[in-house]
């Protein structure tokens, strides 16, 4: 873009904000976004804070600056620097009264450039000397010091391990400076706004306290604002800064003097919770269990270490068990991760008498969640999974499940069925105990266990005028306790009799086919007998008020007990189950395309998929596997379904998803498929390019690649799929834009080196497939990157494992080859992928990439590796050393020497640290 005028920035801005046209609004977005990314973003910034004509402006400029300084600092040569921090220093003071958001925008761009740029030393004692004895200047000097320890670890910026750790030292060189200048300004002034940002700062100060700090100096920080009459915001604040202290200090005995105070301090503060919740204060009620929460994490260890000594106290349990007593279940929730983390920490532990000290809590945890869990009396119709309420259940549904062992699955749900058979409670609390004893139900042990028996017995037994939340429920226990029914087969018929009432109702039809579904799952060979039944659901299905997954999932179960058929009649029965499928899909092939577009087949193709996936009978050596000639039969009308829709992504994924578990239900018994099936892909797939195809191509090879007389037409398909996703994939941004055809063509190119690597290495195409992967390894993209790296470990591999086969020495030569033709742009490209562009959780794919390159030819990666080191940059543009000659020997020396693959992912997790 052409320089702008400022004039014409700020009319942007105004469009951008009151242009009563949307699409005004949208291109002045667009023009700003671009301007924004642009050298003149800097000028036209600096000279919008100076105008000061208005928020909008000023806010959309600050933004600007600090974006411009995360992104793109590089563009600044350094001598500007220095200008720089000035112009910002001297804007956050003349704005400061404006807004706060525009406060807040200029202090990340001040801190985020501190943090860049090395040639500001001490940057903490400079702002506090130049700021600290003017009290108006005291709201942005505190919001800069605030934001300053937030960004250290903000992945925004890529400072590297070795700035960050000069930062982290320069900010506990100075926090006692810091913490002296927050006593000073409570004692000037006693403004909420003040208050809130002193507790903000303080709770970022006590990240970084030097081992040496004088905790002397915070006994006059002590009492935090957590009282009664304490404003909303000012209370919140108080308690975010008490809960990151005992998050900082939650390796407790490095932090003793802390760590007792905060202990001590914050089991003073039952009183006030019960203060808040007789006032009906909900947000402080909020503050008060996020701080018992925070305290108990903190002292989890110590609690389960020495439970009832010192700060083993088991006090801080109770006081998370006086929330969970609250009637609003926003706050016994906010405990949930703790009581997690608990469970784990004593299943762990594998201690009966350790486990006997908390039980007695657990136990009244899950007294408290089965009421909180009670819809109310005047609720109408069946539970709601989806609002705020259903997933708070479900939420207690997956807790409940994690803690039950410390109380006893068998005795708790014993004792959930008393509280029923023995009371006459309302019909909500009947609900909410059925929904805990759902929960827990596949937890307990079905054999010989009359209480379950009996539970199965009364549950088949209800009345239909009960409430209908309670037979919806009801419905859930019975599909949970299908090993129940299982182990005592006599209960089959009144259980499907009473799941077949709900399939009937509109609002039970759904939740009854989920329980079908898990009673054909478990009981396949009980269900047999059952299967005509089945069948019968399953011609019907569109008479019953079913969604899209319950329907799937009926049909799933039925084809799980088809396969438990004898061979002979599954042929017949598969036809029949896929038959009004299939009807769908060629009533759909014959009507006229209204408006130019044919009717919607996916319902029917997900349906066929699900029964070709799920259909597995066992079928021996030799004999005709009985799914062949239904497939074969049906092959024509997908064929043409996929024909009619080509152009449509969705449909054809849709279609080569059925086709794939077809291929999978028969494995090579569909080989008369395969020449018509590639045929039309690869016709599609030069039209329209869907990915879906590659993955299809994938399936085939898998089945078909170690077939002699199957390989080379293999090969040609994949040769006839690679030109079109060449082009697709050089386009620019190419790789980004199409990660899908990425991920499906290296699982494509994978499958060849598993099952054909002398096939594939032979062949013209795999030079271009080498390079194409050489510059996919920068992609983002968890799934692509993952089939990438793949691809290339596997392609090397096969020139590594020696497996007795006779191509062994043939496919070492020819990955020989390849390696000398691009063995150096790879390690190249890997180092500096890792370094530049790929997140931490991609490093362990990479290490077994360069694992396996250098268990090919140890000497070679040792010179390949060098010369990529070489090519790293030593400095950031702020000036700082990102990496020392030292730390690139170290790291040479780490990888070349490592003896298993772990410790070249280790040498990589700390090297890549450098550069982040």
């Amino acid at each position: 873009m052409e320089k702008p005028t400022v004039a014409l920035v700020y009319q942007a801005v105004q469009a951008l904000y009151h242009d009563p046209d949307p699409a005004g609004k949208e291109r002045a977005s667009v023009w700003l976004g671009e301007l924004q990314r642009s050298m003149y973003a800097w000028e036209m910034a600096d000279q919008l804070l100076q105008l000061k004509q208005d928020v909008e402006s000023c806010y959309f400029a600050a933004q600007t600056m600090k974006m411009k300084i995360q992104t793109s600092f590089f563009e600044l040569p350094p001598e500007t620097h220095i200008a720089l921090r000035d112009s910002l220093l001297s804007h956050i003071q003349s704005l400061k009264d404006l807004s706060p958001i525009i406060v807040t925008q200029l202090a990340l761009a001040i801190a985020d450039l501190a943090l860049q740029m090395a040639s500001w030393k001490g940057c903490v004692h400079t702002l506090i000397e130049k700021y600290s004895n003017d009290v108006s200047s005291m709201t942005f000097l505190i919001e800069i010091l605030t934001v300053l320890p937030e960004e250290v670890h903000s992945r925004s910026l890529r400072i590297g391990a070795n700035r960050r750790t000069e930062i982290i030292e320069d900010l506990a060189y100075y926090s006692s400076t810091v913490v002296t200048l927050l006593v000073r300004v409570l004692s000037l002034a006693d403004t909420h706004t003040i208050h809130s940002s002193f507790s903000r700062q303080y709770s970022h100060t006590s990240l970084f306290y030097p081992p040496d700090f004088s905790w002397s100096k915070l006994e006059h920080l002590s009492p935090l604002p957590l009282t009664d009459e304490t404003s909303t915001n000012l209370h919140e604040a108080a308690s975010d800064c008490v809960c990151s202290a005992l998050y900082a200090i939650e390796n407790v005995d490095t932090h003793m003097p802390l760590a007792l105070q905060l202990f001590q301090g914050v089991l003073t503060l039952e009183t006030a919770y019960h203060m808040a919740v007789a006032r009906e204060d909900l947000d402080k009620v909020l503050n008060y269990c996020r701080i018992f929460t925070e305290l108990c994490e903190t002292f989890l260890e110590t609690t389960v270490k020495s439970p009832g000594q010192g700060m083993g106290d088991l006090r801080t349990l109770e006081l998370l068990l006086i929330c969970a007593g609250h009637p609003q279940y926003e706050v016994v929730e906010i405990s949930f991760n703790f009581w997690y983390r608990l469970g784990e920490n004593l299943y762990k532990t594998n201690d009966p008498a350790l486990h006997g000290i908390f039980r007695p809590y657990i136990q009244r945890l899950l007294h408290g969640l089965a009421r909180h869990c009670q819809l109310d009396p005047d609720h109408e119709g069946i539970p709601e999974d989806t609002d705020d309420f259903g997933e708070f259940r479900m939420r207690v549904s997956d807790l409940v499940k994690d803690v039950i062992f410390l109380v006893g699955s068998m005795e708790c749900f014993s004792q959930l069925y008393s509280t029923l058979k023995e009371g006459n409670p309302p019909w909500e609390v009947t609900e909410a105990v059925l929904f805990i004893m759902a929960a827990i139900a596949k937890s307990v042990d079905p054999e010989n266990n009359p209480t379950l028996t009996e539970v199965l017995e009364q549950v088949v037994l209800l009345p239909e005028t009960v409430h209908i939340a309670v037979r919806y429920t009801s419905i859930e226990l019975v599909g949970e306790m299908s090993e129940v029914v299982d182990r005592n087969p006599r209960f089959l018929d009144p259980v499907l009799n009473y799941l077949m009432k709900g399939l009937r109702e509109k609002t039970l039809a759904s939740v009854a086919a989920k329980a079908i579904h898990n009673i054909c799952s478990v009981c396949r060979d009980h269900m047999a007998q059952h299967f005509q039944g089945l069948l019968d659901i399953a011609r019907a299905l569109d008479s019953f008020a079913l969604t899209t997954e319950a329907a799937v999932g009926l049909l799933k179960g039925t084809a799980l007990v088809l396969a438990r058929l004898p061979l002979e009649k599954i042929a017949e029965c598969l036809s029949d189950l896929c038959a009004v499928q299939v009807m769908a899909l060629k009533k759909l092939l014959s009507q006229d395309p209204s408006n130019g577009k044919a009717a919607d087949p996916t319902v029917w193709l997900d349906r066929l998929a699900v029964i070709f996936r799920h259909t597995n009978p066992i079928v021996e050596n030799g004999q005709t596997h009985p799914c062949q000639k239904v497939i074969q039969e049906i092959w024509p009308v997908l064929s043409q379904t996929l024909n009619t829709h080509q152009a449509d992504n969705r449909i054809v994924e849709r279609c080569c998803r059925c086709l794939r578990f077809a291929v999978r239900c028969v494995g090579k018994g569909s080989a008369s498929l395969l020449q018509p099936l590639v045929t039309q892909m690869v016709s599609v797939y030069q039209v329209y390019p869907h990915s879906c195809f590659l993955y299809l191509g994938s399936i085939l090879v898998d089945e078909y690649g170690m077939e002699e007389g199957c390989r080379q037409g293999l090969l040609d398909m994949l040769q006839a799929l690679c030109m079109p996703t060449f082009q697709l994939l050089e386009q620019p941004n190419g790789l980004r834009n199409h990660p899908d055809t990425v991920d499906d063509l290296f699982r494509l190119a994978t499958r060849f080196v598993q099952r054909s690597p002398v096939t594939l290495l032979s062949s013209g195409i795999i030079v271009h497939i080498i390079q194409c992967a050489i510059a996919a390894t920068t992609l983002d993209h968890r799934d692509a990157n993952c089939s990438v790296m793949k691809f290339v470990r596997d392609l090397i591999h096969t020139g590594v494992s020696n497996d007795h086969e006779d191509d062994f020495e043939l496919r070492k030569q020819l990955i020989g080859q390849a390696m000398g033709q691009h063995g150096q742009q790879l390690v190249t490209q890997l180092m500096h992928t890792c370094c530049f562009c790929l997140p931490p959780y991609t490093l362990p794919d990479v290490a077994e990439v360069l694992w396996e390159i250098m268990v090919f030819d140890r000497p070679t990666f040792c010179r390949w590796l060098e010369n990529a080191l070489k090519g790293l940059p030593k400095e950031t543009s702020g000036g700082a050393v990102t990496v020392t000659h030292k730390q690139l020997t170290d790291f040479h020396k780490q990888v070349t020497s490592a003896e298993e693959c772990k410790q070249v992912c280790w040498a990589i997790r700390e090297f890549t640290r450098l550069f982040r």
